[in-house]
C-alpha cells in the first residue's frame, strides 16, 4: 500500500515521547496559494521535517523504516490556526529531534531546527524550543548568571545601572577610562565598551583595559563598591578565547562577546575554567534573524551556552523591534528555574533615559541590569550627574515614589535635570480586562 504519509513521522505526541531524549521545536507556519483550496499541509511539514533530520526530496534505500523511526524528527503537535481565507493554511507545528542525532554539538542541533527548515514555509518562524533533561545536563549554562552578579556587586535588591561607554569607536585608551571615572563616581554599577569596538588601531584591550581597571580599583579602595567593566573581545573563535585569558591575566573582571561569534564559541568561552569572570553576550546580531527565530528563543540557546548577562529588546527603547509581550517573554525565559542553569540577567535597552524607570522596572521587575549610553552620558550636568540621575530613579521606583515627585527632593538634582531634558513616560492604561468603560472599576470620594 502507498501512504500519502510516513505514519512513523506523525503517529506522535508529546506525551508518547520520551522527553529527555529529545529537543521539541516549535513553529509558526502560515501559507497561502491563491485560488487552491487544497493545502496539504502535512507534506509540508513531512517535507520539512525530514530536511532536518534524515530525508530528502528522494526517499533512497538506505532511508528505511528502522532509520527514521530511530533518528527522524516527529511531528507532536498540529495546532491549526482558523481562518476566514480559504486559500490559506495556518498552524504551530511541534516537530521533536532525538539528540542522539547530534548529542551536545549545538552547531548541530541549530542544522536540524534552525536551517533549511525556513525555506519550506512562505511565512515560518521558530517560536519555542524545549530541551530535553539529558541534554540540559551536558550544559553548565552562565558560571555567575544573576545571584554571581549580585554578589560580586555586593547589590542585592534592586536593578543595576551600566554605562555605555561612547562614542562607540575612536576614544583613546585615557579617554575611555575618564569617562569610566565620571559615571563610578555617580554610582554606575557597571560598564562596557560598545559591541562595535574591539582592537581598534588607537584603543586595543590591551591598552584600555588596564587604564580602566585601575580607575575602578582605586574607586574601590574608598567606597568597598567594585564596578564591573565589561570589556569587548570578539574575534576569531580561537583568538576571542586567547584574548578572554590575556583580559583576565591584565585584571578584567567582566567581559563582552556579541552573538556574531557564535553559541559554540561562547560556551567555550564560558566553560573555560581560566576565564572566570561574568561574560555578557550583546544580542545585535540577532537583529538579522527576528523575522524566523523569536527572540525567547535566542534567549534560551544564549542562557544555555553560558551568557552572565544579555542584552533584552523593549518595546520602549529607541529601536522598538518587537511588541511588549514578546520583550517580556525573552526577559522571563533568562530568569525561569530551569534545572540547574544559573538565570542571566535581562538588559532592557537602546535609547533609555531615567524617565522610563518606572515603566522598564515594573514591567521587567527588579532583576535587570538597565544599561545606557547617551541616556546617561547626555545629561546636561555631565557624566556623573547623568549616572547619579540613575541611581536616583532606581530608589524612588524601588521605594514607590512616583519620578515626579522624587525629582523634586533638593537631593535629587541630578534625577530632576534627567526629566527636565528627557521628560517622563508614564505607561499607558488599557482598558481593564474585556469590560466595557461604563463597567470598570472606579475609585470612589467620600
Amino acid at each position: 500500500m502507498k501512504s500519502f504519509y510516513d505514519f512513523e513521522i506523525f503517529h506522535k505526541m508529546l506525551d508518547g515521547i520520551d522527553l529527555d531524549d529529545h529537543v521539541v521545536a516549535s513553529y509558526y507556519l502560515k501559507d497561502r496559494l491563491e485560488g487552491e483550496k487544497f493545502l496539504d499541509h502535512f507534506a509540508l511539514v513531512q517535507a520539512m521535517g525530514l530536511e532536518g533530520s534524515t530525508g530528502t526530496w528522494e526517499k533512497v534505500e538506505e532511508d528505511t523504516q528502522a532509520v527514521r523511526e530511530a533518528m527522524s524528527s516527529k511531528m507532536v503537535g498540529y495546532h491549526e490556526i482558523p481562518s476566514d481565507d480559504p486559500y490559506t493554511k495556518s498552524a504551530v507545528v511541534q516537530l521533536a529531534f532525538p539528540i542522539r542525532a547530534w548529542g551536545d554539538n549545538v552547531p548541530m542541533m541549530l542544522l536540524a531546527i534552525a536551517g533549511n527548515c525556513f525555506a519550506y514555509s512562505r511565512n515560518i518562524m521558530l517560536t519555542d524550543l524545549f530541551i530535553g533533561k539529558n541534554l540540559l545536563a551536558k550544559f553548565q549554562g552562565p558560571k555567575f548568571g544573576v545571584p554571581g552578579i549580585r554578589e560580586l556587586t555586593g547589590v542585592r535588591d534592586r536593578p543595576l545601572s551600566l554605562h555605555i561607554i561612547k562614542p562607540k569607536m575612536g576614544m583613546t585608551p585615557e579617554q575611555t577610562a575618564n569617562q569610566v571615572r565620571q559615571t563610578l563616581l555617580g554610582g554606575a554599577d557597571m560598564c562596557k565598551d560598545d559591541e562595535m569596538l574591539g582592537d581598534a588601531y588607537n584603543n586595543t584591550v590591551e591598552q584600555r583595559l588596564p587604564l580602566v581597571m585601575d580607575e575602578i580599583n582605586r574607586h574601590a579602595d574608598k567606597t568597598g563598591k567594585k564596578m564591573i567593566y565589561l570589556c569587548s573581545i570578539t574575534d576569531e573563535p580561537t583568538k576571542m578565547r586567547d584574548k578572554a585569558k590575556r583580559a583576565v591575566e591584565l585584571g578584567a573582571n567582566g567581559l563582552l562577546v556579541t552573538y556574531s561569534a557564535g553559541l559554540g564559541a561562547l560556551r567555550e568561552l564560558t566553560s573555560d575554567p581560566e576565564i572566570n569572570v561574568p561574560v555578557m553576550l550583546h544580542a545585535s546580531h540577532m537583529i538579522a534573524m527576528m523575522k524566523q527565530i523569536a527572540w525567547p528563543v535566542l534567549a534560551k540557546l544564549c542562557r544555555l551556552c553560558g551568557a552572565d548577562l544579555m542584552l533584552t529588546p523593549t518595546m520602549w527603547s529607541s529601536i522598538p523591534m518587537v511588541t511588549m509581550e514578546e520583550g517580556l517573554r525573552t526577559s522571563f525565559v533568562k530568569l525561569a528555574p530551569w534545572g540547574h542553569i544559573k538565570q542571566t540577567f535581562p538588559m532592557p535597552c537602546a535609547g533609555v533615559y531615567p524617565g522610563l524607570a518606572e515603566v522598564i522596572i515594573g514591567e521587567y521587575g527588579k532583576d535587570i541590569v538597565i544599561p545606557a549610553g547617551g541616556g546617561m552620558l547626555g545629561h546636561p550636568g555631565g557624566y556623573t550627574a547623568g549616572a547619579e540621575a540613575w541611581q536616583q530613579a532606581i530608589a524612588a521606583v524601588m521605594a514607590n515614589v512616583p519620578l515626579p515627585e522624587a525629582a523634586r527632593k533638593p537631593e535629587n538634582k541630578s534625577l530632576r535635570g534627567a526629566l527636565e531634558k528627557w521628560g517622563y513616560m508614564e505607561r499607558p492604561k488599557a482598558p481593564w480586562l474585556r469590560l466595557a468603560p461604563e463597567y470598570q472599576p472606579k475609585p470612589m470620594t467620600f
